[in-house]
């Protein structure tokens, strides 16, 4: 069921999404989260897709909000789905043009689902600081992604100035299986680790976040180098008895290769965006290790954010 509302206010949203359910015979219960996106009209579509898909593990009420600031009088329009292809959730498009965008989150405080966590996800065009800023300072975790940046690693970089605890971005979602292999690597006997090497295509910020997590917590210095992709092609361990190697050069099937032991392959496929979205909904906890390999990053402003 859609519901279309035009020059509309929160109260007035609130009520359609009650006649909403009653109509469909299905009370809003069993919803854990609210999930706000801030986002454009370039990017809305595929962002409510992923948390649409989102929605069929974790149910939540999902807030759209697109700002179109200009020289308009302040209206806010607003389109409301339940059911269908909202799942067992609800969506919320909201719509704010001319000042009152620049006031969205005393539009979307009103529809917060009550007693439930607050997640916040910016798809592009996150903001220095996501913990200060208004519709963030709402949330208990946030969400960003510096690999849709025009400059990745320079908005890794403002990531890790900017970092408070619950912050996350998906360039270090996208590690966790890269990061699980090589720990389960680790678990076998193998000689002393005296460096390691990332390589992944240019300006990659889940390679960079891969090798400061690497010297982090191996205590060696992490090599970077260039590949043609995609992403990610290999890791390296360089022990006394040879080099432990992840190598994945076709962004699906990695080879896993261990000194005095036969290679294995391993699926290492490149995940989609629904997955890696998913995955941050399932914590609603400060990432300390991902907080740790922020503050590696070689910048003298970092260490001060994030003491």
């Amino acid at each position: 069921m859609i519901i279309d509302l035009t020059d509309t206010t929160s109260g007035k949203i609130n009520q359609a999404l009650v006649d909403a359910r009653k109509r469909a015979g299905s009370p809003a219960i069993g919803m854990v989260l609210t999930l706000v996106i801030v986002t454009d009209e370039t990017g809305h579509y595929d962002a409510l897709k992923a948390a649409t898909q989102c929605a069929r593990e974790h149910p939540s009420r999902i807030i759209s909000v697109i700002r179109r600031p200009g020289r308009e009088e302040p209206r806010l329009d607003a389109e409301v789905r339940v059911g269908g292809e909202s799942g067992p959730g609800e969506t919320i498009v909201l719509r704010l043009y001319g000042p009152l965008a620049m006031h969205a989150e005393s539009v979307v405080l009103p529809l917060l689902l009550p007693d439930t966590p607050v997640v916040t996800w910016w798809p592009a065009n996150a903001p220095e600081v996501p913990a200060e800023d208004p519709l963030g300072a709402l949330s208990q975790r946030r969400v960003t992604d510096a690999a849709a940046s025009p400059e990745p690693l320079v908005e890794l970089g403002k990531r890790a100035r900017g970092y408070r605890p619950g912050d996350t971005d998906l360039a270090w979602t996208r590690l966790t299986p890269w990061r699980s292999l090589l720990a389960a690597a680790l678990d076998q006997p193998h000689g002393r680790i005296t460096g390691a090497r990332v390589e992944a295509e240019r300006d990659n910020p889940s390679a960079e976040l891969l090798a400061l997590w690497l010297a982090d917590r191996l205590g060696v210095t992490c090599e970077r180098r260039v590949s043609d992709g995609p992403g990610i092609t290999e890791a390296r361990l360089v022990t006394e008895l040879g080099d432990i190697v992840v190598s994945r050069p076709d962004g699906r099937l990695a080879v896993l290769s261990v000194p005095g032991q036969p290679d294995r392959p391993v699926a290492l496929k490149r995940r989609r965006l629904p997955e890696l979205v998913a995955e941050e909904l399932r914590r609603l906890d400060p990432d300390e290790v991902y907080a740790t390999a922020l503050r590696r990053m070689p910048n003298p402003f970092v260490e001060a954010s994030l003491r």
